[in-house]
């Protein structure tokens, strides 16, 4: 019988698996019980040496960020251009981690301070973090949550996963719940069924989202069964995390395909990456790659300022730049929006370029890509109705049996007809 290293050196080299080597590695339990650690694998597996400086540096940013890659992720890198590789940059450790720029942060987007129940982040008025995995397919050096890796590696029991849907349930705000962790695919089916049937009997609750990206180290994951058991339940859609073209391989379009074909919609979050995709023809060639697999490219991330990403993290000039090489450039819909998600806990904020030049009392200034500049005129007789939320008395026919009668917050607080505020004061949290 053949051995991982063995099986996984063969993919490498493109030589088709036959008979057990083959049920094993398209086998997701396989892939994650045996998974890559330790620096003489990488070695073996790709042919490569380090040097005894290069290795002392890997082995001491693994002390502190540990390694774990899929032998089916480790698989797509180029062995004789591994420094350049995007996997091999988003798998394997680099010692720049250990730099702790002054401007990092152990968690950047407040997520362990806004969290009422363990478990649940809740940062937005309508809608929920809940983390219901700690577990990963692969530890990606990228994340955003680099606090918490190889850190209680586990799957949380039931008890602790009903705290939050108690909290859902009794929040009748909440009416989007995006499941994340870790990655809620690493629980087992039925685990996953039965929080996905219990949110499913809170009527507030309108739409669940999972944020996964087993489709992208861990393709196999995608079984049948799964795919089976989501389809059970109400609106659900379900988030990627592609960053690179060279990740859209026959396994993960086959893996996207179970889900399309189960009628659940798909995104992608992509987070912008210094030497990975921080290029207009790479991240043009991913989003035309991931509709093409009926996948709507949703975000750009800039990446976050969690403790040791500086090395990743791209100028904000560079993501405008990006986003100008799509608008005009590409459909509509595999444009993503790029956004900054604001340390502190503030939430995404988008950021574009301006296409909006200048505006009058009749006619605003536009800009195209192609950098053709144009008016709009104003229409002369519009009389914006004031609105006090008193909708008995409104002539739009908004006749919903359950209304939204919530005050507004932020910015369109201040644009509301209904609330006396004229000025946003930061509260003592944010100041601090």
């Amino acid at each position: 019988m053949q051995t991982m290293i063995e099986i996984t050196k063969q993919m490498i080299k493109g030589n088709p698996l036959t008979g057990e080597a083959f049920k094993q590695w398209n086998d997701w339990r396989w892939q994650t019980s045996h998974l890559i650690k330790d620096i003489e694998t990488v070695e073996e597996i790709l042919a490569i040496s380090f040097t005894d400086e290069e290795r002392k540096q890997i082995e001491t940013t693994i002390e502190k960020f540990p390694m774990s890659i899929t032998p089916y992720y480790i698989s797509l890198i180029d062995p004789k251009d591994y420094k350049n590789d995007p996997v091999f940059k988003q798998a394997f450790p680099d010692i720049r981690e250990l730099t702790i720029a002054s401007c990092d942060m152990e968690d950047p987007l407040a997520e362990d301070k806004n969290n009422p129940v363990p478990g649940i982040t809740h940062r937005y008025p309508d809608r929920v973090l809940f983390h219901i995995s700690n577990i990963c397919a692969m530890y990606c050096r990228h994340c955003t949550r680099k606090r918490k890796v190889g850190d209680m590696d586990h799957i949380p029991k039931k008890e602790q996963l009903q705290k939050g849907i108690d909290y859902i349930r009794s929040n009748p705000v909440v009416r989007d719940v995006l499941l994340s962790g870790g990655d809620p695919f690493m629980l087992p089916d039925d685990l996953l069924d039965w929080v996905l049937g219990e949110l499913d009997k809170i009527e507030h609750v309108e739409v669940v989202r999972i944020g996964t990206r087993t489709p992208v180290v861990l393709p196999y994951r995608i079984t049948d069964e799964l795919v089976a058991m989501l389809k059970n339940h109400k609106t659900l859609w379900i988030n990627t995390h592609f960053n690179h073209p060279k990740e859209i391989t026959v396994q993960a379009r086959e893996a996207l395909k179970k889900l399309a074909f189960g009628g659940i919609p798909l995104g992608n979050q992509s987070v912008l990456l210094a030497d990975i995709n921080d290029c207009p023809k790479i991240m043009k060639r991913l989003v035309h790659k991931l509709v093409q697999n009926r996948v709507r490219p949703y975000y750009i991330y800039q990446c976050d300022l969690s403790d040791g990403l500086e090395h990743f993290r791209t100028s904000v000039g560079k993501g405008i730049e990006i986003m100008e090489s799509l608008r005009g450039h590409t459909s509509g819909f595999a444009v993503p929006t790029y956004v900054i998600d604001a340390p502190g806990g503030g939430g995404k904020i988008p950021v574009m370029p301006n296409y909006l030049i200048s505006w009058s009392t009749n006619k605003v200034i536009l800009r195209n890509y192609e950098g053709v500049i144009t008016t709009y005129q104003e229409p002369r007789n519009y009389h914006s109705a004031a609105c006090d939320l008193d909708c008995k008395t409104c002539n739009l026919q908004l006749k919903m049996k359950h209304l939204d009668e919530d005050e507004s917050i932020g910015i369109t607080k201040l644009l509301s007809d209904y609330n006396e505020t004229i000025t946003l004061t930061p509260t003592k949290d944010l100041e601090e």
